[in-house]
């Protein structure tokens, strides 16, 4: 079996905020801007990886979901606990530089970690908690 990784989706409940934060501060191209019935999805990823996207959508779309379940989904959201999000990049130092210059929500400076991986978090401007790992 060949299997890729094509498509995984994340909340946004700021379109613009999330397309700034994606492709000015994480430097990802925009593949995909699909407004529908007043939301929008936004399909966006790195630009050495043409196969890998990320789809920032509303926390809820569809019908089928209640009141109390958008209201935990939220919550959750606030607290980071709903997506998580890991990337890669040899220059942690550098891309850590960058995050804080763009005021980016800091959760935590470059670490070497007790499970030995060297990285650090941030969250995007939905709450997703973005752990990037050090590479070599």
């Amino acid at each position: 079996m060949n299997l890729t990784i094509h498509n995984t989706f994340l909340p946004q409940i700021d379109p613009e905020a999330s397309l700034a934060f994606y492709r000015d501060t994480l430097g990802f191209e925009v593949r995909k801007d699909v407004a529908y019935g007043g939301l929008r999805w936004i399909t966006v990823g790195p630009v050495n990886q043409p196969g890998t996207n990320l789809v920032l959508q509303p926390p809820t779309p569809g019908s089928g979901v209640t009141d109390e379940e958008r209201r935990v989904v939220a919550e959750m959201m606030a607290k980071g606990t709903y997506a998580i999000l890991t990337l890669a990049t040899p220059d942690l130092d550098g891309t850590f530089a960058k995050l804080q210059a763009s005021g980016a929500e800091i959760v935590q400076e470059p670490t070497m970690q007790f499970y030995g991986v060297r990285d650090c978090a941030v969250r995007d401007p939905a709450g997703t908690l973005i752990r990037i790992n050090e590479v070599a």
